[in-house]
């Protein structure tokens, strides 16, 4: 049981270290919710069933994160792209979806449209095209130079095209903007049914 798993309980259920360890070390032993309200009073501060329930509930899902977040931290480094940063930041995480939203950009994934187009060579129009500062500038003049009919690239639309999933995939897995959706979805969306 870390220091961190403790403070956060300690503060989510307005208790003391002694009764979130003791409650966790029962936990761990085996008990039941029942015996723990019952027959370990003494130990838990008199906590009744649903602050013990609740309490169970939040400690599983923290042992699940750090679970995940082990697992996670394994795979970017074996990719050999685990920066101190990124280590810091997920180890800090302190929710399943944010968690899930660092790891996106390194989860291996299947074939896509961004990828193929990575593939077709277009990742190049695609950095100079973010880079790019001035709108008089006729981006076809650039993405025609990607005209390339061996790798599926006919026009230069067809190559504005790969870039542009290349985009959309890039925006898709950047953590800030999922989390910024999801915030908007939830503050302002409507259900319709």
């Amino acid at each position: 049981m870390t220091e961190q798993l403790v403070n956060l309980l300690k503060k989510e259920f307005s208790v003391s270290d002694t009764q979130v360890t003791n409650v966790i070390r029962l936990f761990d032993e085996g008990a039941t919710i029942p015996f723990i309200a019952r027959y370990r009073k003494e130990m838990t501060g008199s906590l009744d069933e649903i602050v013990l329930r609740n309490m169970r509930e939040r400690y599983d899902y923290f042992l699940e994160l750090s679970d995940r977040k082990e697992t996670i931290l394994k795979t970017i480094e074996e990719q050999g792209k685990l920066t101190p940063e990124l280590k810091l930041s997920i180890e800090n995480c302190l929710e399943k979806t944010k968690l899930e939203d660092i790891y996106l950009p390194f989860k291996p994934k299947r074939k896509t449209r961004a990828t193929t187009a990575r593939d077709k060579g277009l990742e190049p129009l695609y950095s100079w095209l973010i880079a790019l500062n001035d709108p008089a500038v006729d981006i076809t003049v650039e993405a025609a130079k990607y005209i390339n009919e061996e790798k599926g690239v006919k026009t230069a639309a067809d190559a504005l095209a790969g870039a542009a999933d290349i985009f959309a995939e890039q925006i898709a897995e950047t953590a800030e903007y999922r989390e910024h959706v999801r915030q908007h979805y939830l503050t302002k969306g409507i259900f319709v049914s």
